[in-house]
């Protein structure tokens, strides 16, 4: 009991009114010395849920703004994988295991909440792991692992399959769906300095992934403020965290620096788990992603190396699995919304046709998505 009062009194002080005033205070105050705007992309999705529920946009001054980033796993899936997943389910003796927010997604032909329906075996847990209790309870049937997330995720699924072979458990394989942050933010940037003329759509600074940033450590990001020019700070979840993380950005730009800094230093390192890098190296390499609104990014994705080729998913049902892409819904601007280009209040169908009981996009299935931050806290229920 008093371990759990303690972490309490924890989080209430990340939480804390009067610390959240103050460094709105602070933010205030510095940035009227700026006499510019600065836009901050929060890469995460954890991150623009923090922002909207805490009304953290209203408690700052009018030339901070923010622009919503892609770092939500499920809604960066494109169609064509969540067909796949769909397929795998159908397929006799298959029993498809993956995270929560996966099943709501709407592929071209269905979601996974519509397999089930149709009688197919589909189960989400909370860590993969999990796969091997339900792959020995059932060794008739062969366990499709479908696997998502970024570097948070990635080395949950290595530890499954080094459990796989440590084992010689042979029903159970995995369809890997992982992706990288650096490559995106990348991506962000490059494609801004091609197509958006727009000032109020460029990127002047990150709000670095804490999740991730556990994992791979700072260190992922010292290309953007050394070669971008842009800032970085990684921050963790809580709205003190967040409101300090802004508040060292603006610092930043009235110093006149660009770099590297790390907000989150209760959990976050440079060098990161070296011990996790070195199990997701083993086995997996490094692939072309198709992500959802922002089309084919090189190095962007992760797939099991060839050596393990007997364990992947995409292989043993390669005959079954279609290869053509699928385009989103045409009311949908999930895409624009991925880049950061819109908001989910510029949609047409945002909590209208579109709604968490019916989505028609990913935005708003995922409990990461914008979209679904947008509905949740922006007084539309």
């Amino acid at each position: 009991m008093k371990n759990e009062l303690e972490l309490k009194d924890l989080y209430d002080g990340f939480r804390d009114a009067k610390t959240i005033k103050a460094y709105a205070q602070i933010i205030k105050e510095d940035a009227l010395k700026l006499g510019r705007d600065i836009n901050i992309m929060e890469v995460c999705g954890g991150h623009t849920h923090t922002i909207m529920k805490y009304g953290i946009p209203q408690l700052l001054p009018s030339n901070i703004k923010f622009i919503h980033g892609p770092g939500c796993p499920v809604c960066i899936m494109p169609k064509e994988r969540i067909d796949n997943a769909y397929i795998l389910s159908m397929q006799e003796n298959v029993i498809l295991v993956t995270l929560g927010d996966m099943i709501k997604v709407p592929g071209s032909k269905a979601s996974l909440q519509d397999a089930r329906a149709k009688g197919a075996d589909v189960r989400f847990v909370y860590s993969p792991m999990d796969c091997i209790k339900i792959a020995n309870e059932n060794p008739d049937k062969r366990v499709v692992f479908f696997a998502i997330g970024f570097e948070t995720t990635t080395p949950m699924t290595a530890a499954l399959l080094q459990t796989i072979i440590k084992q010689d458990i042979k029903n159970i394989c995995l369809h890997i769906n992982h992706v990288t942050v650096p490559e995106v933010m990348r991506e962000l940037i490059d494609s801004r300095d091609e197509h958006v003329d727009s000032y109020n759509h460029k990127i002047d600074a990150f709000l670095g992934p804490s999740h991730v940033s556990v994992i791979s450590g700072s260190k992922i990001y010292e290309e953007f403020p050394k070669h971008y020019k842009k800032p970085v700070v990684v921050a963790g979840f809580e709205p003190v965290d967040v409101m300090q993380a802004i508040s060292m950005i603006v610092k930043q730009f009235v110093e006149n620096r660009c770099e590297l800094e790390i907000e989150y230093k209760r959990l976050v390192s440079y060098d990161g788990n070296i011990k996790a890098q070195d199990l997701m190296s083993k086995y997996f390499t490094k692939e072309m992603f198709k992500w959802r609104g922002l089309g084919n990014i090189p190095e962007s994705g992760l797939e099991l190396k060839s050596e393990f080729s007997k364990y992947n998913a995409k292989v043993i049902y390669k005959e079954v699995l279609p290869l053509e892409e699928k385009e989103d819904h045409k009311l949908c601007i999930c895409g624009d919304i991925l880049r950061g280009i819109a908001s989910p209040p510029d949609c047409t169908i945002f909590g209208t046709a579109c709604k968490p009981t019916k989505p028609v996009g990913s935005c708003m299935v995922s409990s990461e998505g914008a979209c679904a931050a947008y509905y949740k806290y922006g007084n539309l229920i």
